[in-house]
């Protein structure tokens, strides 16, 4: 069992809690909880080592097992001590920290979505666990973007990091991509044709703007469209994680 705070297991998680550099020279990130872990075993994703206390549940019991019996390494913790460094307030009693990788982008997309300017960790893990769900096949992080790979935006992905390409970009990179995929560049604006008209049947990259400046100038250069969600009531605007959502299904709901 694990009874030291500086044990270098837990140094490198209280690490990886901290800015995108630490865990790009570590080549690792956090997933905590049952369901995250069970996702990412799930989804056969390199784990490096897993943590557990006292305080894991039946499920989590049956995961530790399941984790043991494929070869994992996986230690037993003092409850205090892995509380310590949970990043949530009532921990479940388990954390991963895995590989930090990409899936490859699939070499002719016809749905991607890039989330421009979205600072806040919830929204873009929503983006992410909702672009799972949607079916989009890749998503490219423009610079400004939260990363991906941070505690909070992994545990809002809910697993969606495990089954879709998530890359980091420069904008030339993006245009490259896009380009070379011969996607329609759709951005969401509260001006523009709405979403109801828009032909989402083509092959298409979906851009959402940031909570509080909306999209950015590079990204409305690449623009081939703007789309727009029909708001009736008072509000100004939706949520960035509720106007991708409302967009992404409407490719869904078009596409099929």
């Amino acid at each position: 069992m694990i009874t030291s705070s500086q044990n270098p297991k837990l140094k490198l998680v209280r690490a990886l809690q901290g800015r995108p550099k630490e865990r790009s020279e570590a080549g690792a990130f956090l997933a905590e909880g049952v369901r995250l872990i069970e996702e990412a075993l799930s989804a056969e994703w390199p784990i490096r080592f897993v943590l557990y206390s006292d305080g894991i549940s039946e499920r989590g019991l049956v995961l530790v097992s399941k984790l043991r019996n494929a070869g994992f390494e996986v230690d037993d913790v003092a409850g205090d001590l892995l509380q310590a460094v949970s990043e949530t307030e009532n921990s479940q009693g388990i954390l991963a920290v895995l590989e930090l990788s990409n899936l490859p982008i699939p070499d002719q997309p016809n749905f991607i979505l890039i989330p421009d300017q979205i600072r806040d960790p919830g929204n873009l893990g929503t983006l992410i666990r909702t672009a799972s769900a949607a079916g989009v096949q890749a998503i490219l992080l423009p610079p400004e973007t939260t990363d991906a790979f941070a505690p909070k935006v992994v545990r809002a992905g809910m697993g969606g990091h495990f089954w879709l390409p998530i890359h980091t970009m420069e904008w030339d990179e993006i245009e490259r991509v896009s380009k070379g995929a011969g996607l329609q560049m759709f951005l969401a604006d509260m001006y523009g044709q709405t979403c109801w008209e828009a032909d989402f049947s083509v092959p298409l990259a979906l851009i959402i703007g940031g909570e509080a400046e909306g999209a950015s100038q590079q990204a409305r250069e690449l623009t081939n469209s703007i789309v727009s969600i029909p708001m009736p009531g008072e509000a100004e605007s939706l949520n960035a994680s509720v106007a991708g959502a409302v967009l992404m299904f409407e490719v869904v709901r078009q596409r099929n």
